[in-house]
């Protein structure tokens, strides 16, 4: 699948809608989006873009039919099942992906002389942005110096002139570990930064993979076949064949030579960036661009919950985070879910069916332990096997009726933090407390309370006679 296959499909399903009115570039695009998706519409193709004639992609991921769209699995299909299906799948075999020599992005290739970043239809998202974002439903593609292993990340990236676009890299992601190498190394690293092609690109390079595991593989799992790809003649980096946008070049990794960018309207709801106390960036030096014949740039507007990048942190790392726990053998899970309200990242909830006394801390110490948990997470919620981890409403009511605040409750004072988390002070968010909910009644218990339960037979023939009862 190709991000026009996937449009296709999105709108045959009613998942997306053509914006053909003009509409600006500056803010205006970017509200409309934003005001769609607290609506609860889903994707939408910006058609007629002021000053530019290529269609703009928003909201791709803003519903669940979206995500099963990409997935190839049922319209109606849960956020937990779809979660339950990718770390099946990724358990199960990974690809590795195929070279091939030709595909639709090398329809048109721009060298140094005439790049100009400014010839793409770029929204501008919030008043205080420090500029226009073309990063922020792409991937950066690195490879490490001495394994040899790629890595597609997504991070944030701002024009910062015609040929230059500043990346937030934050200090522990992969393309840091990379780039670190380079650094020592002297050398410059190269870098593409790659937007469109198949729709898994930007759900498996925005979530949290292990290190030495290429996002192409993980992307390989879920469509249970290689990914194509071309390696570039320039670099040897390689990008999918079927890509909307490439931009090659290199990226300084002395810290020297680094620029300010942003701010930018972040996905936590706050602006972060350009400021007097905050870090300039590395910044990709673009030596080449590659598009297909009518490119679609595609593009989202992070921002206040909840917006496609919650729902896509709120899918990957749910089912990353299920993966996490499966492959270490914890027993007993019965579902997971990180909310997107919760930003798609800082809350966890874990269903399980407890075997043993301590059951419930087992699993949190393992979500904390994990690679998905390990990052920014500040609080998980276990509860018992009748709750589905993504019912709020049986969650809130586990939290009411089998948790005790001074039993259930554990603080745990130092974890890897984010520092785009607002809650901590600046010179502060290396590191994080976490908290430990136990809502599960407590297995060791002889006499448990005795819960309500309809009728089995009687809730089977109210169901069948519904209708009969005119409602």
């Amino acid at each position: 699948m190709d991000l026009r296959e996937y449009i296709a499909k999105c709108e045959a399903a009613g998942k997306l809608k053509r914006v053909k009115k003009e509409v600006d570039w500056n803010l205006e695009l970017s509200h409309i989006s934003k005001v769609n998706e607290e609506k609860g519409g889903g994707a939408l193709l910006f058609e007629n873009v002021k000053g530019y004639k290529n269609s703009v992609l928003t909201g791709a991921y803003s519903t669940p039919e979206n995500f099963a769209i990409a997935l190839g699995l049922p319209l109606g299909t849960s956020m937990c099942d779809m979660s339950r299906h990718w770390m099946e799948l990724a358990i199960k075999k990974t690809y590795d992906p195929v070279v091939v020599k030709d595909g639709p992005i090398l329809e048109n290739i721009i060298e140094r002389d005439k790049v100009n970043l400014f010839d793409f239809p770029v929204p501008m998202m919030y008043p205080q942005d420090g500029g226009r974002f073309i990063g922020t439903a792409a991937t950066l593609v690195t490879r490490d110096p001495e394994s040899g292993w790629v890595n597609l990340g997504t991070y944030r990236m701002q024009i910062l002139d015609e040929k230059s676009a500043g990346i937030q890299i934050i200090k522990g992601k992969h393309a840091d570990f990379m780039m670190k190498k380079y650094q020592k190394m002297g050398k410059k690293m190269s870098a593409l930064l790659v937007i469109g092609g198949d729709p898994l690109g930007f759900l498996t390079g925005s979530t949290l993979v292990s290190a030495e595991t290429s996002e192409y593989e993980i992307m390989g799992a879920l469509r249970e076949g290689p990914i194509e790809i071309i390696e570039s003649e320039f670099s040897g980096l390689p990008f999918m064949a079927n890509a909307e946008i490439v931009l090659e070049g290199e990226v300084d990794p002395n810290p020297e030579n680094w620029r300010q960018e942003g701010p930018f309207g972040e996905y936590t709801g706050y602006y972060s960036g350009k400021k007097s106390d905050e870090w300039p960036k590395p910044w990709l030096d673009v030596q080449r661009v590659y598009h297909r014949n009518n490119y679609i740039l595609w593009s989202t507007t992070v921002g206040k919950p909840i917006t496609d990048t919650h729902m896509i942190q709120s899918l990957n790392r749910t089912a990353t985070l299920w993966t996490d726990l499966e492959t270490a053998r914890v027993p007993g899970i019965q579902s997971v879910y990180i909310p997107a309200a919760s930003t798609g990242r800082f809350w966890a909830i874990v269903s399980v069916k407890q075997m043993y006394p301590g059951h419930p801390n087992h699993i949190a110490d393992a979500v904390f332990g994990s690679t998905t948990g390990h990052y920014g997470m500040k609080g998980v919620i276990v509860v018992d096997e009748d709750i589905p981890a993504d019912d709020w409403n049986k969650v809130m009511w586990a939290m009411s009726v089998r948790y005790d605040p001074k039993r259930d409750t554990q603080i745990i004072k130092r974890g890897r933090s984010t520092p785009l988390d607002p809650a901590l002070h600046l010179s502060e968010r290396d590191i994080v407390s976490r908290i430990i909910i136990d809502a599960c009644t407590p297995y060791e218990w002889e006499r448990k309370p005795m819960e309500i339960f309809l009728d089995p037979e009687m809730e089977k023939k109210v169901r069948n006679n519904w209708e009969s009862y005119g409602l």
